[in-house]
C-alpha cells in the first residue's frame, strides 16, 4: 500500500500507436525471457538493510564463511522485519528473535558497551552471527554444505543434523533451509545479469487489462471494490494470476526476488519508489515495468491505472520476482514487544 504521491510524466496525450508499439514490444521481450546466466554475488543490494542497522549486517555478516551479509539479513528479515522490539507468542524477542535461555546461554555484547541487551540491534545482531557460527562450528565435519547444515541446526538443533548427516528430511527444516538462501538473494547485491522470470508476460498481460481503472486506496481489485486497485494491490494480483502470490504492501514485494540495476530491467520486473533511498522499509508506490521507461501503476486517488515514467527523485530500485523468492517472505512478523 502507498502513501498519497502524485506522478509526473504520465503517457496521457500520446497516441494509441505509441502505447500499441510499447505494448508490442513488452511482449516481444517478456515471452522471450529464456536463458542468461546470473552471476556470483557480493554484499548488499542497495538499502536492501535498512540504513539503521547496515554498518552492522556488514560487519557482523563476515564473522565466519558460513554466513555471509545478505544471508545475515535474511535471517533478521525473517525473524522480525527489523523490528528491535518485536516480541513472537513464543516468547522470542528482539529483532534476532531469541529465546530467553538462548540469549542467556549465547549473546554477546556487540557494541562493547558492556551490557547484552536482548532489544539493542547492535546486541542482536551480532549475537546472531555469532550463533550461526557457533552453530557452523558444530557442524563443520557433517557432509553436504557447511551453510545449508548450519541452517538445519539452527532449526532442528545440532543433533538432528549429525544424526541424519546433513538437513534432516523434516519438512519444516527443509522448507526453513530454503527460505533463507532463497530470501538471502533479495539482500545481495547481484554480480553479472540477473536471470530473466518466465511469469512476466503474464502478469503485464494482466496489469494492461486494467488501464484506465480508477485508483482506490486498499483495493484488491474485488467486485465490492468495484474492481479498483491500489499500487501493490494491483501488482499483487498481476503475479497471483501466474502463479505467485506476493506479500500486500510494497516495501515487503521489494525482497520477492532479486535487483537487477536500472540499465538491466526488463518486462516484468517490479519498480519501486521510495521516501529514503536507503531504506527499502520506507518504500511508498511499487508499479510493473513494461519496457521504454515506462511502467503500469495505479498512481494516486483521483487517478486511473496508467502508463507511468519510472525515472523519477524518489525512484528506489527494481525487484525481477521469482516464484521461490516471494514464497521465501515471511508470512507472520512478530509486533513489537
Amino acid at each position: 500500500m502507498r502513501k498519497a504521491w502524485v506522478v509526473g510524466g504520465a503517457v496521457g496525450g500520446c497516441g494509441a500507436g505509441f502505447v500499441g508499439l510499447l505494448v508490442v514490444g513488452t511482449f516481444v521481450a517478456a515471452s522471450g525471457l529464456a536463458g542468461g546466466a546470473g552471476g556470483a554475488v557480493v554484499g548488499l543490494a542497495k538499502g536492501a538493510v535498512p540504513a539503521a542497522y547496515q554498518s552492522l549486517v556488514e560487519r557482523f555478516g563476515n564473522t565466519c564463511s558460513a554466513i555471509s551479509e545478505p544471508l545475515l539479513a535474511a535471517q533478521l528479515y525473517q525473524e522480525s522485519g527489523w523490528n528491535p522490539t518485536a516480541k513472537s507468542p513464543a516468547n522470542a524477542f528482539g529483532m534476532a528473535q531469541f529465546l530467553p535461555s538462548t540469549w542467556a546461554a549465547h549473546a554477546v555484547d556487540g557494541d562493547g558497551d558492556g551490557d547484552r541487551d536482548i532489544f539493542d540491534p547492535a546486541d542482536a545482531i551480532a549475537s546472531a552471527a555469532a550463533y550461526d557460527c557457533e552453530l557452523a562450528k558444530n557442524v563443520q565435519h557433517v557432509p553436504g554444505d557447511v551453510t545449508d547444515n548450519m541452517l538445519a541446526a539452527y532449526n532442528a538443533g545440532t543433533y538432528a543434523v549429525i544424526q541424519h548427516n546433513g538437513v534432516p528430511p523434516y519438512k519444516e527444516t527443509q522448507d526453513y533451509v530454503a527460505r533463507i538462501t532463497t530470501l538471502a538473494k533479495s539482500f545481495a547485491k547481484p554480480v553479472g545479469r540477473v536471470p530473466p522470470t518466465r511469469q512476466a508476460a503474464g502478469a503485464i498481460d494482466f496489469a494492461q487489462g486494467k488501464l484506465g481503472t480508477p485508483y482506490l486506496w486498499g483495493g484488491n481489485g474485488t467486485p465490492e471494490q468495484g474492481g479498483r486497485f491500489d499500487c501493490s494491490g494491483l501488482t499483487q494480483a498481476a503475479y497471483r494470476t501466474v502463479g505467485v502470490e506476493l506479500p500486500r504492501v510494497a516495501n515487503d514485494q521489494y525482497n520477492a526476488g532479486p535487483h537487477p540495476s536500472r540499465s538491466e530491467l526488463l518486462p516484468g520486473d517490479l519498480v519501486f519508489f521510495s521516501n529514503d533511498l536507503s531504506n527499502s522499509r520506507a518504500i511508498h508506490h511499487v508499479g510493473i515495468y513494461v519496457g521504454g521507461g515506462y511502467m503500469i501503476d495505479a498512481p494516486h486517488t483521483g487517478a486511473k491505472i496508467r502508463f507511468d515514467k519510472i525515472d523519477s527523485p524518489d525512484y528506489f530500485g527494481a525487484t525481477r520476482v521469482t516464484a521461490s523468492g516471494a514464497a521465501s517472505l515471511p508470512k507472520d512478523l512478530p509486533a513489537s514487544a
